[in-house]
């Protein structure tokens, strides 16, 4: 019965991540077109690479904790 939650939070949490980052970089491009253009694609690429690197970092993080933890994180 538990074999669905994982999947559903998974989906959400990419589902909610990627509206928000759709929405910011929509929002940063509709301020770009006030002002330079070349501006606010480096800031939003810069965005997204923090981005990128904050989800490795919490995802390795939790990794090692897991691990320190003691849970199996193999496949079936």
């Amino acid at each position: 019965m538990m074999d669905w939650v994982p999947i559903v939070f998974v989906t959400f949490k990419v589902l909610a991540l990627g509206t928000a980052m759709f929405f910011a970089i929509k929002w940063h491009y509709d301020q770009g077109e006030k002002g330079e253009r070349r501006a606010v694609l480096r800031s939003g690429g810069k965005m997204a690479a923090v981005f990128i690197l904050a989800l490795i970092g919490v995802g390795l993080v939790a990794l090692i904790l897991s691990r320190m933890l003691g849970l199996d994180l193999s496949f079936p």
